[in-house]
This record gives structure tokens, sequence and C-alpha cells, in this order.
């Protein structure tokens, strides 16, 4: 470990900010390597140095899971890689994920002191090195566990939110079983997001060490049909619900019946979780030559790449705002236009065109025009009339949103959700229903991989609030029974 140089705070705010290396755009554009290559030890030391360590750290408040990220990046800089590592971990359950697909732009990085005269921390990046720094020397960290409460948490997910809670629960010293409905563990993050921007193998490794903690995994467990909710609540003294929104949603346009169209949420599962990129698949996927991805969020972001790695020569892009509204991170719009993507701007689909056989030809849009803010800010696209045109296309792939699946929230009549079909929760993530919790794009709709994370370690913190007040009452409560004071058991947690 060596000292943090003493520098000023003016001679901090004169280091430039350094730019994480990338493989080349040609060459990763014929593969589902890892885009990014991470910082080198002695960069993220050098950018550590840029951080101010604000007295009031503004960056910790736009963390959804609360990282101390001074605190980490003290460390590294100042050279004790393990300190850095156990601060972290203690932290996020899952930072070698964060550190890859967080948007850190948004968040801890837009609230960065620095960003006022120049380029912020660059915090995620940072995060990044630490976590595969932590991964490659678990056995050289202490992680805090709790002795057995005795307590039994059920967590319905494996997903960013369903994994967060089982580690925060299972440091706590609770007995947690993770129920995942697909045949591997990671939800979103192993059938969503695609290898170039998440390799598998560090998912993999994230739940590895999850598991180390005391978890255990339960898969090919749909809830709702292989168990049913009140099942589970019998089973365990708490549920953490934590399923997702992966209904896709279509654009109820003429032609979405056709071959070769495909909800992203589909391609990128075929592709991610099952793959369809390789030839001997029991489950292929259309390699378009022209594809159109509609949408411009992450996940679009994800299958317009996706289909240029499957060998599309031309790869686009339509969506009815511009480059400016796009939602995607900026980093994954650059990193598409580097790879060739074409961007078919101020554009809506209004049909998809096929010929006699039933398959995709082309993509009729209209040209739009941003009219007046709506409720979110954002200014409201508008058609022109009379601009119609047709963009030649052979696969369409719809990337517009997803909505909650009804499979879970069905089978339990007594939970609420709202007008969306999306549970309803308190400000501590309790359903109506006592002791089963729920957090993540099941409450909140489609949302990022942190947010969700954020869900999971809140609503941790809320159960382990209700198993302490569960405990206090038991005594009473048995007392009462014993005395044939109350009809029935005494109450469950």
């Amino acid at each position: 470990m060596t000292e943090r140089p003493d520098l000023t705070p003016k001679d901090r705010m004169q280091i430039e900010r350094h730019d994480v290396p990338a493989r080349s755009a040609v060459i990763r554009s014929m593969d589902f390597n890892e885009v990014s290559l991470g910082y080198s030890q002695a960069l993220a030391m050098e950018e550590a140095e840029r951080c101010l360590d604000c007295n009031n750290p503004r960056c910790i408040d736009g963390c959804p899971v609360r990282v101390n990220i001074p605190q980490f990046i003290t460390h590294l800089a100042e050279g004790d890689l393990h300190a850095a590592a156990e601060s972290l971990l203690d932290d996020n359950a899952l930072p070698c994920v964060t550190g890859r697909v967080c948007p850190q732009e948004t968040q801890c990085e837009g609230l960065c002191i620095r960003a006022k005269k120049g380029e912020p921390v660059a915090v995620g990046a940072l995060e990044r090195f630490v976590a595969d720094w932590a991964q490659d020397h678990l056995d050289e960290l202490k992680t805090n566990v709790d002795p057995d409460t005795g307590r039994r948490v059920a967590i319905v997910g494996s997903g960013p939110a369903g994994l967060t809670a089982a580690g925060e629960l299972a440091k706590t010293g609770h007995k947690v079983t993770v129920f995942e409905a697909f045949h591997a563990p990671g939800g979103v993050l192993i059938y969503g997001i695609p290898e170039f921007r998440l390799p598998k193998d560090i998912v993999q490794k994230e739940v590895d060490r999850l598991k180390d903690l005391g978890e255990t995994i339960e898969v090919n467990a749909v809830v709702g049909k292989t168990w049913t909710l009140r099942e589970l609540r019998q089973d365990f003294d708490a549920v953490f619900l934590a399923v997702g929104a992966g209904l896709p949603v279509f654009m109820n346009i003429p032609g979405e019946e056709l071959k070769g169209v495909y909800s992203a949420n589909e391609y990128l599962t075929r592709v991610n979780l099952m793959g369809a990129f390789r030839e001997d698949t029991d489950t292929p996927v259309l390699h378009g030559q022209k594809v159109v991805v509609v949408g411009g969020g992450n996940v679009a972001m994800d299958a317009v790449r996706t289909a240029r790695r499957l060998g599309a020569k031309q790869a686009t892009i339509a969506y009815r705002r511009g480059k400016e509204e796009l939602p995607a991170r900026a980093e994954e719009v650059h990193h598409a236009e580097e790879e060739g993507v074409k961007f078919e701007l101020m554009a809506s689909p209004v049909r998809i065109i096929g010929n006699d056989e039933g398959w995709v030809t082309g993509i009729e849009c209209q040209m739009m025009e941003l009219g007046e803010a709506d409720d979110s800010g954002r200014r409201r696209p508008r058609p022109i009339p009379d601009s119609e045109y047709i963009v030649d296309c052979d696969m369409v792939v719809v990337a517009i949103g997803t909505r909650s699946n009804p499979m879970l929230t069905s089978s339990e009549p007594d939970l609420k959700i709202n007008e969306w079909g999306y549970l309803i929760v308190d400000d501590d993530g309790m359903t109506s229903v006592p002791g089963i919790f729920a957090g993540g794009d099941i409450v909140r709709g489609a949302a990022t991989v942190i947010l969700a994370m954020g869900d999971g370690k809140r609503s941790a913190r809320a159960i382990e609030r209700y198993l302490a007040k569960v405990e206090e009452m038991l005594p009473e409560a048995m007392a009462r029974v014993e005395a044939g004071g109350v009809e029935g058991a005494a109450p469950s947690a």
C-alpha cells in the first residue's frame, strides 16, 4: 500500500479523465467478446486521483444502492486494493455487473462535483476495475456473515433485484432460497444483456460468490405454476418478488404477424440464453441481412448490435425522436455508430410489408417532428402529413418496452396491482399481503439494473425489520394461544 499523493483540489482538477480502452470496432462487430477492455491498475490509480473526496459526496446520493464511492476510490488511490474491494463488496452485491452496465453518467457521475467544471470521475470504470480485482482475490477478502437466525426467506426471481436482496439477507444470517423460472440464474443479466456488454462468466462468478454466502438457488421453478405464492408463504417467513416485467409490447400496426418480426425480448433471449448464434442450437434465430430495430433505448442498441454480429450487412435503428432524445446510454449509441449501425431518426413505423410467402420485405415509416413537451418534459413527436417512406429490410425487431407478465400476479388474488398490472407496494416494498415484498420491474416497470438492485437492497432491510418485529411479537402471541385467549396459531412471519 502507498500513501495517496498530497495533491490540492486544484491539482486534482488539472488531471484529465482517462478514457476506457475498447476493442477495435471492425474486429468486435464480428464476435460476441466484450467490447470494453477496462482500466489497467496504473490507469485506475491515476483516475482515482481525480476524486476530490468531497465533504458532502453527492455521488453517493446518485447511487441507488448507496455505494460509499469516495471510500473505495480513496483506498484505490492509496494502492490498498484489499480495502477498496472489501468496501465495495460491503455496499454492492453485484459490482462486476454495475461497473459494466450501470448508467453512471446520469447517476453517481452525473452528481460528481467535478462535472460542473469538466469531466466527472469515471466512477463506473473504477468500480469495474476494483470488482474484477476482487473476483480474482476472493480468498483474501473478509466477508462478514451473521450467525444463523433460523428465519427462512424466499426470493422469486434471480435477476438484479432478487440477487441483491438474497445477498443482503444471507449476510444477516437468514436462510435464503432463490426460485428462478429459467434453467440458469441471472434473470435479465443473462437473457437480456448481450455477451459483448456483460460476459456470462462474469454473471456466473457473481452468482457463485453470493451462493458462497449460504443462499440456495432453485432453477426451473415457476412460482405461480410449480409453486403457488400461498405455498411459499406457508414454508417461508417472508417472500420477496422480483420477477421482472418480461411481457413484450408491440406497436399494433399491420404486418407485425409476418415471419421475420421479433420482440427484442424473444430475440435477445434466443441469442443470449439459448445460444442462437451457434449453428447447432436447438433454438435458432433468423440471421437477417437488412435488420430494422424499432426503439431507442439500451435494449434496442443491444438488439441492433447483436444483429450486426450475426451478419447483418445493414442494421438500422428506427426512432421517432432525434438523436438528443435517445434514451440509450451515450456510450452504447457511440459504440453502435462505430460498429456501422445506421440511425433512422424522427421516423415512426406505420406498417410492416411482406411478400406472398409471408416474409418481411420492408417497413413503412412516417416522418415526425417534435411538438410541445409532455408530462415527462420530453417533446412529443407528431406525424408530418404525406411523409411516408419505405425502408427495405428482411427482419424487424420491436424494442419499445415490456410490461408485467400476469402469470404470477393472477395466481394470488390478494396481491393488489395497478392499472398497468404492476404490483402496488408501500414505502418498504411490502405488497398488500403481509410478509410478501416486491421490487424491480414488477413494481416500477421496465427500468435499469441498478434501480432494480436498489429496490432489492431496500426491501432486504425492510424484511429484516419485519422479521425482527415478528420475533418480538412471538412470545406474547404464544402466551395468548396457550392461555386460550385467541383462536388459531401464533402469527407467522
